[in-house]
């Protein structure tokens, strides 16, 4: 059963309030208050992860005021939704965009979920820079964007490095993606590029509980790692 199915049926009640937690109680009789309740099987810490990515992008597309189609369409894309599954994926992300209201709460727990500043978190982050982006950086976004970057776990140096990926790119964009100095010798080329890939493969995103649906950022990622590792080291897969 996909992540989008599972939350239009047993998933119904694990949400914090607000517009989906009104929904939760309305379907299920009752609302779990997602800021202190604690999921330890692997399926529940999919559905918490779930609403939180839905409520936190949702919200980011209407920070400034107008959540737009292309905004949801790109949601769809990188969080992989089916088209059998788009109205289950809708419903939450419709009642989500109703108000920039209570996304902290969504932001702590998701961080509580899979660790402060995790890699998986750094593919959330993204991907609410990528929907912002849609429509152009709206001043309302880059400060929502600034508040949720700390809750989730992110400090001052790491906010500006995933900052740095999206607005204005530097020239030497290859040895950015990498992390290491323009000129950096083959060692270190070679060392910087496979902690990445430890740190950001796919896999890793599965093996924390993270639905399939949603690695699609870190996917991505993995791609501009290797596609900035072949431009420095002259390797053509």
């Amino acid at each position: 059963m996909s992540i989008w199915a599972t939350l239009a049926g047993t998933a119904i009640g694990l949400v914090i309030g607000g517009p989906i937690g009104a929904l939760a109680g309305a379907a299920a009789g009752s609302a779990v208050d997602l800021a202190r309740a604690r999921f330890t099987k692997p399926g529940q810490r999919q559905v918490a992860f779930t609403i939180a990515a839905i409520a936190l992008s949702a919200k980011m597309a209407s920070a400034d005021g107008e959540a737009t189609a292309a905004e949801f369409a790109t949601f769809q894309r990188l969080f992989r939704v089916d088209p059998a599954e788009s109205v289950n994926a809708r419903r939450f992300y419709d009642l989500a965009k109703a108000s920039t209201a209570g996304f902290e709460a969504y932001a702590r727990q998701a961080a509580e979920l899979l660790g402060p500043g995790s890699p998986t978190l750094e593919d959330l982050l993204d991907a609410l820079w990528m929907i912002a982006a849609v429509d152009g950086f709206d001043a309302a976004e880059l400060a929502y964007l600034e508040q949720v970057a700390p809750l989730l776990g992110f400090d001052a140096a790491a906010q500006a490095r995933i900052r740095r990926r999206h607005l204005a790119p530097a020239a030497d964009d290859h040895w950015a993606v990498l992390g290491v100095e323009p000129g950096a010798d083959a060692a270190t080329i070679k060392a910087a590029y496979h902690a990445l890939v430890k740190r950001y493969h796919p896999d890793r995103a599965v093996a924390e509980g993270v639905p399939s649906e949603f690695i699609r950022v870190s996917e991505l990622r993995m791609a501009s790692i290797n596609a900035a590792y072949d431009q420095l080291t002259g390797r053509r897969r």
